[in-house]
């Protein structure tokens, strides 16, 4: 398979990044780790007319932690993040997460912010985003703004990034001392996208289940916050009873599921809900 014939730029700076994405609009498309996108052109579902390639614009490539957050710039490779030194301890939910995400070999080569820019709702990092109140940076025309994960992601493929818009850093702010966390999810083989996942962070407080957050990925259009389940667990005694319960609120969550040759509805719906209680399960033994 051979991807359809597009012009290349190479742009030296964000600001001349955002100049060639101004002026072509949807006929451009950002090239960054290019694990979706070149898929995406050698089957021919996407025909951009030029390629906006940002490897080479300095600063992207950064990972630092300040104001309790861990910024990710935009030509981070997933695995550059995954080894970052200290991670395991500054944000072991993301590195639990990226774990999941599909080979060494495409982390090697794909972003983090990519990944998060492309919102396959199947797809780990947008969950773990969502999850962890991470917020974007974006970068267009008219200069900066920032948008939480939770309102980035519209519907399948699809975020509030307009045409001339970088997504430029996303910034994790640190778990509160004491949480605990977990990642869940099934595929038909390791490495593939999720079936159904969920992902869950909480505290213990004074025998009591505190600033619980669960999303469920891989059922919908884009990842899912299930605030009833947070509601059910917040204050709970932490347990089977606990996590049963608001495990079913996950399924009860899960409204408008996939449906397709992988796995039905209803599969997904009731899987969803079990990996949602696992993580919980695991996230408060972890707390």
């Amino acid at each position: 398979m051979k991807p359809p014939a597009f012009e290349y730029a190479a742009p030296a700076s964000v600001a001349e990044a955002v100049a060639l994405l101004d002026e072509r609009g949807f006929d451009a498309k950002v090239l960054a780790g290019g694990q979706s996108l070149m898929a995406l052109l050698n089957m021919r579902l996407a025909r951009p007319e030029l390629l906006v390639d940002i490897a080479r614009v300095p600063g992207l490539d950064s990972i630092e932690i300040s104001g309790g957050c861990l910024g990710v710039g935009a030509m981070v490779r997933q695995r550059s993040l995954e080894f970052f030194p200290g991670l395991a301890d500054s944000h072991p939910l993301l590195l639990a997460g990226l774990r999941h995400v599909a080979h060494p070999q495409n982390r090697n080569q794909g972003t983090v912010c990519g990944s998060l820019a492309h919102a396959d709702p199947a797809a780990e990092l947008p969950a773990l985003a969502v999850a962890a109140g991470a917020e974007l940076v974006i970068e267009g025309p008219d200069g900066k703004r920032s948008e939480s994960a939770e309102d980035f992601f519209i519907t399948y493929l699809t975020t509030t990034l307009e045409p001339a818009e970088l997504l430029v850093e996303a910034r994790f702010p640190l778990l509160p001392e004491g949480s605990g966390w977990s990642v869940q999810e099934v595929t038909r083989r390791h490495g593939d996208f999720a079936l159904a996942g969920a992902v869950v962070t909480m505290r213990i407080a004074d025998a009591r289940v505190a600033d619980p957050h669960v999303v469920a990925f891989g059922v919908g259009a884009v990842p899912l916050r299930c605030t009833a389940a947070e509601q059910a667990l917040a204050g709970a005694e932490p347990g089977p009873a606990a996590w049963k319960e608001a495990g079913a609120l996950v399924s009860e969550a899960v409204e408008d599921p996939l449906d397709d040759v992988h796995a039905s509805a209803s599969q997904r719906r009731s899987v969803a809900g079990v990996m949602a209680s696992r993580a919980m399960e695991e996230a408060a033994a972890r707390a």
